[in-house]
């Protein structure tokens, strides 16, 4: 992964990185190999860092997609 991507998934907010998780589409480089691995890591320290109840709002603000 190049200093640009990491960059990159470092600045991105938790509302950013949860909805590109969920909405990603299949092989989103951000999402594959060493890369992915590091965005999930990021995302997930960055989730213990919000309360609960701002993480349920993120959720529902995001929802599903049509």
């Amino acid at each position: 992964m190049d200093q640009k991507i990491k960059e990159k998934i470092d600045n991105m907010s938790y509302e950013e990185m949860f909805k590109l998780r969920r909405f990603a589409p299949i092989g989103d480089t951000l999402m594959i190999g060493d890369t992915g691995t590091y965005f999930l890591d990021v995302l997930y320290k960055k989730e213990k860092e919000i309360p609960s109840a701002e993480r349920v709002a993120i959720s529902k603000r995001i929802g599903w997609g049509d």
